[in-house]
């Protein structure tokens, strides 16, 4: 039975939660991390999907960050094959997640960032992924509005950073596992990045860009989830301040 999905965001510690969460004795991840059934596997049928996480008696999931921004009908397909279903999203500061992304496209198309002038980078920003994939805002909404308050947790990037055994800890809490797991581990252990992309300051011009770009949703998303976020926009660009 399907217990969890990770929803992302994208380049906001996913395979660091899959890694440390596959280690719990009472979670599996059948099929990997990423199935991408709902995104762009559909044509294999949903009983295929739903036959990944037939057997065992663990919390089973996976953690597909594009499954973030799934339409509202889509994720109401899923709501009514997993009433129960658990959702998590961890977030990143958009500004920093919109440039770790670009530099993994930019790795993935076989570039150095000496051979991408200013407006590649801007023409990634302003592409309709990145900038889906960015709007927190709409795809909590989305979420929200067909799982309830108690099914879906947010959580923060920042935090992983700062407070990786407190994470882990609320993740499990979400998923209704054993907590005291979580003390197994050195701190030193949590801390270590997993699949860290390419370390480079964001330079001033893209930055302001990307400060003017995210602004809008900062403002609102910090009323929706109770938390501060204007530090996100305190950024100073550079490599592993976000």
């Amino acid at each position: 039975m399907l217990d969890f999905l990770g929803i992302g965001a994208q380049k906001a510690g996913t395979t660091w939660i899959y890694q440390h969460l596959s280690r719990h004795p009472d979670i599996r991840f059948p099929a990997g991390k990423e199935v991408h059934f709902w995104d762009c596997c559909r044509s294999n049928g949903v009983e295929w999907w739903t036959g990944l996480f037939a057997n065992g008696h663990h919390k089973q999931g996976e953690i597909t960050p594009a499954y973030a921004t799934l339409d509202e009908a889509t994720i109401r397909e899923i709501a009514a094959l997993a009433p129960n279903l658990r959702v998590f999203y961890s977030l990143r500061n958009p500004i920093a997640r919109a440039w770790s992304s670009a530099l993994m496209a930019l790795e993935r198309s076989e570039m150095t960032i000496d051979d991408a002038s200013h407006l590649w980078f801007l023409d990634h920003f302003k592409s309709a992924g990145s900038r889906r994939r960015g709007d927190y805002l709409c795809c909590i909404k989305r979420w929200q509005g067909v799982f309830c308050d108690e099914q879906f947790l947010t959580i923060m990037f920042d935090d992983i950073l700062k407070d990786p055994g407190g994470v882990l800890v609320r993740l499990c809490r979400h998923l209704g596992v054993d907590t005291s797991w979580v003390g197994e581990f050195l701190a030193v252990e949590l801390s270590i990045p997993v699949f860290a992309g390419p370390g480079y300051d964001l330079p001033e011009p893209l930055l302001a860009f990307l400060r003017v770009l995210y602004k809008p949703m900062i403002d609102p998303l910090s009323h929706l989830l109770g938390r501060d976020l204007s530090a996100w926009l305190d950024w100073d660009g550079k490599r592993g301040g976000a």
